[in-house]
């Protein structure tokens, strides 16, 4: 009985050590949302090298994209209308959501 008893020990050990290593992991990983989410920017004066470097998932072609269109139709009126850029779909809009001013 004693040679099951020292396995199952250090698997209930690992168990603990791994979920407080996850509470730990999820603390960090709320700190740096809530740090993201301070970061801002104004769609209508930024630049293609802003968008890219401030918005989620926006890379330098598409936030060269947002700039042209900017250019093409005008300022922003509202933050759904980034919709209507080539490539920008609901997903990009709401991870960014809380970054963008207009």
């Amino acid at each position: 009985m004693k040679a099951l008893r020292l396995p199952l020990i250090a698997i209930v050990t690992a168990f603990f050590l791994a979920l407080s290593g996850a509470g730990a992991f999820a603390e960090d990983g709320q700190a740096k949302d809530v740090e993201m989410a301070s970061v801002t920017v104004n769609l209508n004066s930024a630049t293609a090298e802003e968008l890219a470097e401030k918005l989620v998932g926006v890379g330098e072609v598409r936030a060269r994209e947002i700039v042209q269109y900017r250019e093409e139709h005008g300022p922003f009126s509202s933050v759904e209308q980034l919709l209507e850029v080539k490539g920008v779909g609901m997903a990009t809009l709401d991870k960014n959501r809380a970054r963008i001013q207009l």
